[in-house]
């Protein structure tokens, strides 16, 4: 008996065959089963997405092709998860079957039947009695207790809004540990937003469940690693789900709860392909599984506050917030946060990098056995090297952005197409010796700090010990790693590093913080980034005095030319709330997100030109075609274009990149002119007039402007 059978395959990204294909199966197979199919020349993995379809008519049921092979022994995937993977393709203007291969590890699409068997058996072999560790366990803060009591008793969504060494990390496992025990099956996925945050974290959920029961995704595992995490995932054997943004879409039949740790970072929103945020994602998962949804953060997001407070109070009112405002072991006299104190850059000697109070502080530190912990967020020696008598910069060839020196192996490295070359003898254009460099990274800042405390001791006499980590520092298996390890090992007297080292880590003996040189975000173009650089204060501070018997005695340095500006003011008394209520009534008057929603068209093309032709002629035609589809005219008035512009960095190996931004504050009527706006795109690039476009995306709720 001929079965016909709807399946999602991963097709080429705006390719006009985007949706579900029909094929023929001799065999019955259930909605969510993993097949491999024909497509063109190629075999490819695909998703039976639906029941059987009733037999298609002619011309339809002739060219349908045959099913090859269903991947016998993988359970098929569920209800919830296809409805997941509907909803992010369907948001962000992806293909279904893009979106839904994916999701699924590349090894399924090549192992044999007898591959696919061994596999499963080691799958299988993983406990799914996950029995956990309550020995030893420290007796929960006030703070701690009357979270767990509210996660228990309300169904959520929660933003667990607890400072910088409150314990959140605790909360998460008991909470876990609550929902593995109300049902022997349950699972729980806890996700981190960078890949340098999953061993610490991973080390604590072991510690309390048991490796057994734990499998870890993100994007720096082997495919075979990958297949195993997956499959121990699917099939239910693996209790707890760890990992970066790409686990927010792997199947996990029995979800019962979601954690998503950190949830104001950035790192949650996917960049290229389908440009979904795991954060929102995790909360629709929510929904469809019926899962507790806890966003946890010391920082949390403007959305996510605006959405936890009351409508009273002016917010949406559709999170419940809960508040650990102590660290644990402080108490309501003494919080144990930071001391944060501002230098007044203008007032120190022209060229300082390090002010000698500062440095003074830091050299006690060091004397005392305890660490101290500099952010600079660029990495390199310089972001810029320049010839002072003919005024040549170390520009890029293919890109608008300088190359940065890397003293380290002498040489000029664009970070955006990855061009490295040697540093030249003398100044290109003129042969001036004497190239000079502009601005510091933490190369040079590692390199100075070395030389200004080479006469500051340890408690046992030795030099100070100084260390870097940064992308460069860390590149390479297993590096991030034993970096870590020397600091918590107290190998390490001053820790200087970028954003890698200020967020997630427990850094026990760090009682000194002190951010070098944050001015840069205060003024930037970007109406997101005084959120984003009082979060990276707020959590690089949070790295200060987390033992409770050294954190009345921590501290946060902060060096600016702005020691008055709002911002630091904020930081000082460690006013988030104050912090968020003042940014939150800038972006309603502004008309900025959460009051509206934001989508982003993208161009790139040989030249800026091409680029803004397409995006002028798009928005051109889809005015014209509200004249023939009703639903597109009424959503078109709600909707503000914004005319095509060059990005920041206009130009990226060679490719010229411009955007339009449309901005509209009802969600569903942005939506409606985004679906429209997908095929005119893929028209469009297909015409003799846009054959030089290389590519273009729907960027949904962006992140970057």
């Amino acid at each position: 008996m001929t079965h016909w059978l709807a399946i999602a395959v991963p097709t080429p990204a705006h390719s006009r065959v985007g949706g579900l294909l029909t094929y023929r199966s001799e065999q019955a197979l259930p909605a969510g089963s993993l097949v491999r199919v024909p497509l063109g020349q190629r075999e490819l993995l695909g998703v039976v997405w639906d029941d059987a379809l009733p037999p298609p008519a002619e011309p339809l049921a002739s060219q349908a092709r045959a099913v090859i092979a269903a991947l016998d022994g993988v359970p098929p995937l569920g209800a919830p998860w296809r409805r997941l993977i509907e909803f992010t393709a369907r948001y962000y203007q992806r293909a279904l079957g893009e979106v839904a291969l994916s999701a699924l590890p590349p090894q399924l699409r090549s192992l044999t039947a007898t591959q696919m068997a061994r596999r499963l058996k080691r799958a299988g072999r993983a406990s799914a009695d996950t029995s956990p560790n309550t020995t030893e366990l420290r007796a929960l803060t006030a703070d701690q207790a009357g979270a767990l009591a509210q996660i228990d008793q309300n169904p959520g969504p929660f933003l667990l809004f607890g400072a910088t060494g409150s314990g959140k990390t605790e909360v998460y496992l008991r909470a876990a540990q609550a929902a593995l025990a109300r049902d022997a099956r349950a699972q729980v996925l806890v996700l981190v937003p960078e890949i340098n945050l999953t061993p610490q974290l991973l080390a604590r959920f072991a510690e309390r469940f048991g490796d057994a029961a734990i499998a870890c995704l993100h994007s720096g595992l082997t495919p075979a690693q990958r297949l195993a995490a997956w499959l121990a995932a699917h099939t239910g054997a693996a209790r707890i789900v760890l990992g970066t943004r790409v686990a927010v879409l792997a199947s996990i039949p029995q979800l019962a709860l979601v954690v998503v740790d950190e949830e104001h970072d950035a790192s949650y929103k996917q960049q290229e392909g389908a440009r979904y945020s795991a954060r929102d994602l995790a909360l629709v998962r929510g929904r469809h599984s019926a899962a507790k949804v806890i966003l946890g953060s010391a920082t949390p997001s403007l959305e996510s506050w605006h959405a936890a407070m009351p409508v009273a109070a002016g917010g949406a009112g559709r999170y419940q917030l809960i508040t650990m405002a102590h660290r644990v072991g402080a108490s309501d006299a003494s919080p144990g946060l930071p001391r944060v104190l501002r230098v007044d850059m203008g007032r120190q000697p022209k060229g300082t990098l390090i002010a000698p109070p500062l440095l003074a502080a830091i050299g006690e530190r060091i004397a005392r056995g305890e660490q101290a912990l500099l952010l600079l967020n660029r990495r390199g020696w310089a972001p810029v090297l320049h010839c002072a008598d003919c005024g040549w910069k170390s520009e890029c060839p293919h890109c608008s952005a300088y190359r940065v020196f890397h003293k380290v192996d002498r040489t000029l490295r664009c970070h955006h197409c990855g061009l490295t070359e040697r540093v030249p003898r003398a100044c290109p254009a003129c042969g001036n010796l004497d190239i000079g460099t502009q601005g510091r990274g933490t190369e040079q800042l590692e390199d100075q700090v070395s030389a200004l405390l080479a006469g500051v001791p340890r408690p046992d006499g030795t030099p100070a010990r100084i260390a870097r980590i940064d992308a460069d520092s860390t590149r390479g298996k297993g590096r991030l790693e034993s970096a870590l390890a020397q600091v918590h090992a107290g190998d390490v007297d001053v820790l200087v590093g970028t954003q890698m080292i200020a967020k997630g880590h427990d850094f026990r003996r760090v009682t000194l913080v002190a951010a070098i040189n944050p001015d840069a975000a205060l003024f930037s173009s970007d109406f997101r980034a005084p959120e984003r650089l009082f979060a990276l204060l707020m959590q690089a501070a949070g790295r200060a005095g987390r033992d409770a018997a050294s954190g009345a005695d921590s501290q946060m340095w902060v060096q600016t030319q702005h020691p008055q500006h709002p911002l630091f003011a904020a930081l000082k008394a460690h006013d988030y709330p104050g912090f968020a209520e003042r940014q939150l009534a800038e972006r309603q008057q502004a008309g900025f997100p959460p009051f509206s929603h934001l989508a982003l068209l993208r161009a790139e093309a040989r030249s800026q030109e091409a680029a803004q032709a397409l995006l002028g002629t798009l928005a051109a035609q889809a005015q014209a075609a509200g004249a023939q589809d009703a639903t597109l005219a009424a959503a078109l008035p709600h909707v503000a274009w914004y005319p095509a512009v060059p990005l920041a960095v206009q130009r990226v190996a060679g490719i010229e990149r411009a955007q339009m931004l449309l901005e509209s504050a009802h969600r569903p009527a942005l939506q409606r002119v985004l679906a429209a706006c997908a095929p005119l795109l893929q028209t469009l690039r297909a015409t003799p007039e846009h054959r030089g476009i290389v590519r273009w995306a729907i960027d949904v709720d962006p992140q970057d402007l």
